[in-house]
């Protein structure tokens, strides 16, 4: 089996989650987001864009639900051992045959938990799970649970963490000399993401973000490439992946002389990632984190150019993402605890003179100041190319 943690730690994983579900009263948790599938039992796969479930029950026996093209995926790739194939046939019904498996495991009337909030959940899924189970069991919206307990990364996971920062600052530093006027974006984005596979990474769980000139303003990808002119501004969000755990980092890189506009709102995006830093503690809150953010750039005229969120958490993720709960945002009480890794990006665009300054890493929490995980400085135009 490729399986990538010990036997010990999928063990304390499935106690961690059966101790939740037994404070929640649940009889039963219906899993669809691929990250959950993975984190309580290896399972690797892109085939949740099709209906699947793993069942975990209140006695930690776990059962999945899945298509004939993923049988073999699990069984060489996860702990499970009880693997279930729902036939594409007509008018098959897999929720259907859901409830068949779980009347089989003698819930009917129980309480059962039901992550609503993935990817990996269509609504029409949704939908028909309401119609099938709403009279046969008591469902419960358990979206958040796994989450949870997969913000918090162990030893293991920690190690395949660092590897991912590793590739990540070697894809940029491989990159660089790449990065100046008549440079090809296409040349810069294939360094970039062939350095994390050539170094024994994955891809990443969403599109590396490249853009340049007006689009350097941007902060999705966006198809088609650029050549960057002898004064340019270059934006890039990037992440090593391994074993599909998530170190980011994003710089706008200036190619020429910076402009003065630029050099003002980098000086910004400093104090502000700074400001983070000392409030990324356990006890303060992720709502604290974009506090700080946004208290720096406001006070300096800044706020129609900056965003509504500072960052989020990062862990093992899937496609289309690799976005994680808890994120930055204002107002948000959810509190910052010990061997959470977070990314936090201080991103301001100026439209009117069509300005980017972006700055953004990857961070360790302790019990006390949180690690920076990534080994490039922060002294952008020295980086100019």
């Amino acid at each position: 089996m490729a399986l990538h943690f010990s036997d010990e730690e999928f063990a304390d994983r499935l106690a961690r989650l059966r101790a939740r579900m037994q404070r929640d009263k649940l009889d039963c948790l219906l899993l669809f987001a691929q990250e959950s599938m993975y984190w309580l039992t290896g399972y690797d796969t892109f085939g949740f864009c099709f209906f699947q479930c793993l069942v975990v029950t209140r006695d930690g026996s776990m059962v999945l639900l899945t298509r004939s093209a993923d049988q073999r995926q699990a069984r060489h790739t996860s702990t499970l051992s009880d693997i279930r194939i729902w036939v594409d046939l007509g008018d098959a019904n897999p929720v259907s045959q859901l409830k068949d498996l779980l009347f089989e495991l003698d819930m009917l009337g129980g309480r059962i938990g039901v992550e609503f909030d993935t990817h990996g959940m269509t609504g029409s899924v949704g939908i028909a799970l309401a119609e099938q189970l709403n009279s046969f069991a008591e469902l419960c919206d358990c979206s958040p649970l796994v989450p949870s307990l997969r913000a918090i990364k162990s030893p293991e996971e920690l190690v395949y963490i660092r590897k991912a920062a590793e590739l990540a600052d070697l894809a940029f530093e491989k990159a660089l000399p790449d990065i100046h006027g008549g440079a090809d974006e296409a040349r810069i984005l294939s360094i970039l993401q062939g350095t994390v596979l050539e170094g024994g990474g994955d891809y990443p769980a969403n599109e590396f973000v490249i853009g340049s000139g007006r689009d350097a303003l941007l902060v999705r990808y966006q198809s088609g490439r650029r050549i960057l002119k002898e004064t340019d501004q270059l934006t890039l969000e990037w992440a090593g992946c391994y074993r599909h755990y998530h170190a980011a980092l994003m710089r706008t890189v200036p190619i020429g002389r910076p402009s003065a506009r630029f050099q003002e709102m980098e000086a910004v995006a400093w104090k502000a990632l700074a400001a983070v830093e000392q409030v990324m503690k356990p006890g303060n809150t992720f709502g604290d984190l974009f506090r700080a953010h946004a208290n720096v750039i406001d006070e300096h005229d800044m706020m129609p150019h900056r965003l509504n969120s500072c960052g989020y958490s990062l862990g093992a993720r899937f496609a289309p993402s690799w976005m994680d709960p808890p994120m930055a945002y204002r107002d948000n009480n959810e509190l910052i605890e010990p061997n959470m890794v977070l990314f936090q990006h201080m991103v301001l665009m100026d439209s009117s003179s069509d300005t980017a300054v972006t700055l953004g890493r990857s961070y360790l929490t302790t019990n006390g100041n949180a690690e920076c995980l990534s080994r490039l400085p922060l002294d952008l135009p020295l980086n100019s190319g």
